[in-house]
């Protein structure tokens, strides 16, 4: 039986801030030497998790909640390092895209934040479906309250607009923000333009 005090705002905060705790540990990743931050390690969580058009160093700065000399400073040690390489941002020829190497991929497998993920994976689907709603409501309340930014994925976006002219269409669905065409990859994951639709879109993406 959950006690009361478990259910009261302020200890369901702290259990997730000691989740988070749990999940940084030491920055060390198992079976290897190599020693990351808590701030590399968020980077390269949020670049494998981010679409295209949000693998940015201002984007990243903006969901890390530093500043852009910070995160730059960041994401140039881990190109040091080997775990990531830039090129020209999508639709941005002044900006920088950053993705994943190889390397970083391999080494995001020994990620200390796995351990709280296989514990979530360990938990019911309609208990999953119960904390992400609750999370993200949390998440917008937030973010409207400090005055930035909510992260999202297409999903639940209300730029979200489906190509019903053409069904046999490879690609059905296209950013209303960016004007561009969306690539199945592109649902899932993390954007910076994410904007909160107030209830489902007819051509909306079914979720698990």
């Amino acid at each position: 039986m959950v006690s009361q005090a478990q259910n009261s705002p302020e200890m369901l905060v702290e259990m997730l801030l000691h989740l988070g705790r749990l999940a940084h540990g030491d920055g060390k990743a198992a079976e290897s030497s190599t020693l990351l931050s808590t701030a590399q390690w968020t980077a390269l969580r949020y670049l494998g998790n981010a679409n295209r058009f949000s693998r940015t160093p201002s984007a990243f700065a903006e969901f890390h909640g530093t500043t852009r000399g910070t995160a730059s400073q960041t994401i140039r040690g881990l190109i040091r390092q080997g775990f990531l390489t830039q090129s020209r941002a999508a639709g941005d020829g002044r900006g920088r895209q950053l993705d994943l190497t190889k390397k970083a991929k391999a080494m995001r497998l020994c990620d200390p934040f796995e351990a709280v993920v296989r514990a979530a994976a360990d938990l019911p689907l309609a208990v999953r479906r119960q904390i992400g709603q609750s999370l993200a409501q949390m998440l917008i309340c937030v973010a409207r309250e400090k005055g930035t930014r909510t992260f999202g994925t297409c999903t639940s976006c209300a730029h979200l607009e489906c190509n019903d002219c053409d069904p046999g269409a490879q690609n059905t669905y296209a950013c209303g923000f960016t004007q561009n065409i969306l690539f199945d990859e592109d649902l899932e994951q993390l954007c910076i333009n994410f904007k909160q639709a107030d209830s489902p879109a007819s051509g909306s993406v079914p979720t698990a």
